[in-house]
């Protein structure tokens, strides 16, 4: 039954990323921007973390 729980709200993802993509493509770019600017910043927040721990945590 979890399964197919599943497989419900990946559809479901899908369909609604489709449907942003098709009614307002310049949303979803905002969207996909927004993303990418997020992960980056956590990547460089954990670099900055290992960083301070190599240099002695001071």
């Amino acid at each position: 039954m979890a399964v197919n729980a599943k497989k419900v709200v990946v559809y479901l993802l899908v369909v609604f990323a489709l449907y942003v993509i098709i009614t307002d493509p310049s949303k979803a770019a905002d969207y996909v921007q927004i993303g990418f600017e997020g992960i980056s910043d956590a990547a460089k927040a954990i670099g900055d973390f290992m960083t301070w721990l190599a240099d002695g945590a001071q």
